[in-house]
């Protein structure tokens, strides 16, 4: 696991003024319903997991969070200090290109430097932190196309985080990793939330979900939100996957889970 870091090693930019707020949110395309009349709050320090079955908006409700999406009904309020470090399930960076991972995470300043600016001695410590944060520094001078799927991912949510974001927006960051990434990225979303950033991510792993303080279950509705204990019920959850939902089985300390069998096609490690 990620140890703590110093206090000089603490970058990230200033917690929210206020929360995000979606009242009432619709989303169609054409004649399709995406999210219908769903209602949100996202407050800094809290980590916010939106789980459901493939087609059930969990990425349409992430960007709306975001603000890459506008609704169709409702509205989305954010503050104006808010500042996102997105990263989506498909690496934007392609491999083709000879980029180094440093490269990559170098990308994250952009926001505050330029593509031109130089960067001073706060830029190069902010990268070497999240570097270290990801446990990447090792891998900064190697090609990003020649890196494992776990650890692009790695490199990619760095990058975001160089940002200095307040608001960290994942996209089912732990789909189809290695187990020691998967775990690397778990401890990142509780230290974040510890120095006060809002972090929303989607999932379709109930471990995952579990992690984060509130669950949003999802179906093209709201189906139910709160702790991931009131959340993810048996009940809950077959008003969500339907049929989708195998059985009981034991695992880890929580002795009745049910098992979401999904047609979920995205792999990091493909």
């Amino acid at each position: 696991m990620a140890g703590a870091k110093s206090k000089s090693e603490d970058h990230g930019g200033r917690p929210l003024s206020r929360p995000i707020v979606l009242t009432d949110v619709s989303v169609r395309f054409g004649q399709q319903v995406a999210l219908d009349d769903i209602s949100v709050t996202v407050r800094p320090g809290r980590s916010v997991a939106i789980i459901g079955p493939n087609g059930s908006g969990k990425t349409t409700l992430l960007n709306l969070v975001a603000g890459l999406q506008e609704p169709t009904d409702g509205s989305v309020s954010a503050p104006t200090n808010a500042v996102f470090g997105y990263v989506s399930q498909h690496a934007s960076q392609p491999q083709w290109l000879p980029l180094t991972a440093r490269d990559v995470i170098r990308m994250g300043r952009y926001r505050d430097r330029g593509l031109l600016g130089r960067f001073n001695d706060h830029d190069r410590s902010v990268i070497q932190s999240v570097a270290a944060r990801l446990e990447v520094v090792d891998l900064l001078d190697r090609s990003f196309g020649d890196l494992s799927g776990g650890q692009r991912q790695r490199v990619r949510i760095a990058q975001a985080l160089a940002m200095e974001p307040n608001v960290l927006v994942l996209d089912e960051p732990i789909t189809g990793l290695d187990i020691p990434s998967q775990q690397i990225i778990l401890d990142l979303i509780e230290q974040q939330t510890a120095r006060s950033t809002a972090v929303v991510i989607t999932t379709h792993h109930l471990d995952e979900a579990r992690h984060c303080d509130e669950v949003l279950l999802v179906s093209g509705h709201l189906v139910a939100t709160g702790p991931p204990g009131d959340v993810l019920t048996v009940e809950n959850l077959r008003l969500a996957f339907g049929d989708r939902l195998l059985g009981d089985h034991s695992h880890h300390n929580h002795s009745h889970e049910m098992l979401l069998v999904d047609d979920h096609g995205h792999n990091h490690d493909h």
